[in-house]
């Protein structure tokens, strides 16, 4: 269900908003917000709940492993879209869950009318590391229907 009020969402944002996510700043157009669930210190599988603000998405971007490794996303609230390069965007809603293996260039966010959440799940691997790329362009992301 797509959910435009700040307020509304908050009630149904299950695992929280968390902080603004200032560290990656620079690898998102609009804001998101970052809330831990699993702290790595105490566990193999990192998890945090990503809320985006209506519009916000992430940039391309490819989690590389040798052995491994990619992006478990469960989306929790809102509605929001996942793309892998070459192909059509997908919508999400609450229930959805996406398996994004390693080495696949890819973005997620929320869509232009609607908050969303998701909670990311960074999958165990050898040698993991995160590659961003450019931006989804603001004519790609108008596009999306």
């Amino acid at each position: 269900m797509k959910i435009n009020d700040k307020a509304e969402f908050e009630k149904q944002n299950t695992f929280g908003f968390g902080q603004k996510n200032t560290e990656y700043t620079q690898y998102f157009i609009g804001n998101s917000f970052l809330n831990p669930l699993t702290n790595p210190k105490e566990s193999p599988m990192f998890l945090a709940n990503v809320t985006f603000e209506p519009g916000c998405r992430n940039n391309w971007h490819i989690h590389h492993a040798d052995k491994g490794g990619g992006q478990i996303l469960i989306c929790t609230a809102g509605e929001g879209w996942y793309q892998e390069e070459g192909k059509e965007a997908v919508s999400l809603i609450p229930g959805s869950v996406i398996t994004i293996p390693p080495e696949v260039k890819h973005w997620h966010g929320a869509k232009a009318d609607s908050w969303f959440s998701h909670i990311a799940v960074e999958v165990p691997g050898d040698n993991n590391s995160n590659q961003w790329c450019e931006p989804v362009s603001d004519d790609e992301y108008k596009h999306l229907k």
